[in-house]
């Protein structure tokens, strides 16, 4: 089997992954905060484990992949108190859309994909672990994480303990021992959602949230924990600590992976620059499987400048691809060597594309085995799983395109040539192209 290697933010160096149990690989990513439509800057990681996750189950017998959903969170009551509309189904709404979004990308579901209103009682009995372990106290109906009680404190985001302090970005109230110390749980007001725990009537924290769910569905120690560089602090810090102390002897996660950050234009997203861009809007330019590739054209390390060119070179890349698998058509085949050896090296999915590119040119000239082989490549990288007829024609009307075809070759044959130019350009504004060949005419999507 090739040796996988991954770069672990935890040592910031690479290292051959080697898993607790080789009979079940366990990771956990952290998912969305449901109140809102999902941007691209949520979707790099999804693509980006997803692929993970693929190559996961091609090297191991068994893998258990968790992904939360954040329904408990101040962004959401405040969206609730903005509109009007209920905290539950402002929740259940962009859950729906977080669904569909990612489906439309290609992104398989995860084994489990717990809800942080669904396992309050796992994080009361963390806190409470927390608190008799000296690592938490309580304090005016809050409950605090005491930083100090934790020698390693920082060691995963790299920073000192002047550095964590600026960076923190938490109110320093008058009740914290520390300016770092960061809430487990708060007092709820009647208008706000609450649960009753032993500190009063009150609602978790955002780090709670994910130590307690990542321990209910894996154990106190897992293989690897996954998500945006932007979550390595104070959110990735705060679990880790959270979670070695709860658990004394622990590791928590062992390997920690995160993505890049994502730009739009070379410009950090931002809606007051007007380049903020959700899935759903890129949806109405383009297929998913387009919009998905063009998030594995960087190394998921890297930071990914998206721009329009990049989508639409994402998408040549997959016209192409579907003309080879078109020009040889065969059954899909084992991923090749190659590609797999590409992604075990540390997700190398630039170095996976160009390989893909190599056997859609033998599958150009004819080869049915590169076809295939092709085909089993774009699975791995969860590409290229729709018929090459569909992609090309996909939710087009094909009836009326072809009448309005037959109707162009019709003008022509009349020599009504601005007839025939005016119907290419209807279908032209509709997002279709027409290829004129010797005595036929062929049509694909833009």
């Amino acid at each position: 089997m090739t040796e996988l290697v991954l770069h672990n933010s935890l040592t910031r160096r690479r290292e051959a992954f080697v898993p607790l149990d080789p009979a079940h690989v366990r990771l956990y990513v952290c998912g969305p905060t449901v109140y809102d439509l999902a941007h691209l800057g949520n979707a790099r990681p999804v693509v980006v484990f997803d692929v993970l996750v693929r190559l996961l189950r091609r090297l191991y017998p068994r893998v258990t992949y968790v992904r939360n959903i954040t329904d408990v969170d101040d962004k959401i009551n405040a969206r609730a108190a903005e509109t009007g509309e209920p905290i539950a189904a402002i929740t259940a709404r962009t859950t729906a859309d977080f669904h569909a979004d990612m489906a439309a990308l290609g992104a398989l579901p995860p084994d489990e994909e717990p809800r942080a209103t669904g396992h309050v009682a796992e994080m009361i009995a963390l806190i409470e672990r927390l608190i008799e372990g000296g690592h938490a106290y309580v304090a005016q109906g809050h409950v605090l994480f005491a930083v100090a009680s934790f020698a390693e404190y920082g060691r995963l985001s790299g920073r000192s303990p002047a550095e964590l302090i600026a960076g923190a970005r938490v109110d320093v109230a008058p009740y914290k021992r520390d300016a770092g110390d960061f809430v487990l749980w708060k007092p709820s007001p009647p208008d706000l959602p609450g649960w009753d725990s032993p500190w009063g009537r009150g609602r978790p924290g955002w780090h709670i949230e994910c130590s307690a769910m990542s321990w209910r569905y894996l154990g106190p120690d897992f293989d690897i924990h996954g998500g945006g560089q932007d979550l390595l602090f104070p959110h990735h810090e705060n679990e880790r600590a959270q979670s070695c102390c709860a658990f004394p002897g622990s590791g928590f996660a062992r390997v920690w992976l995160h993505n890049g950050m994502l730009l739009i234009g070379g410009e950090k997203m931002s809606k007051s620059l007007g380049n903020f861009l959700t899935v759903r809007d890129l949806l109405a330019r383009a297929p998913g499987e387009a919009v998905r590739l063009a998030l594995l054209r960087s190394h998921y390390r890297a930071t990914l400048d998206f721009s329009d060119a990049l989508l639409a070179e994402a998408r040549r890349d997959l016209d192409r691809w579907y003309r080879a698998l078109a020009q040889a058509p065969a059954a899909p085949a084992p991923p090749p060597d190659a590609v797999t050896a590409a992604l075990c090296d540390d997700l190398n999915t630039p170095l996976a594309i160009a390989e893909l590119h190599r056997l859609a040119d033998a599958a150009l000239a004819g080869d049915a085995a590169a076809a295939a082989s092709l085909r089993g490549a774009g699975a791995l990288l969860g590409v290229l799983g729709a018929d090459p007829a569909a992609w090309f024609h996909g939710g087009a009307d094909a009836a009326a395109i072809e009448a309005a075809i037959a109707a162009r070759l019709a003008a022509r044959k009349a020599r009504d040539f601005a007839r025939a130019d005016a119907i290419r350009a209807e279908l032209a504004a509709l997002g279709v192209v027409l290829e004129d060949g010797r005595g036929t005419t062929t049509w694909r999507r833009a």
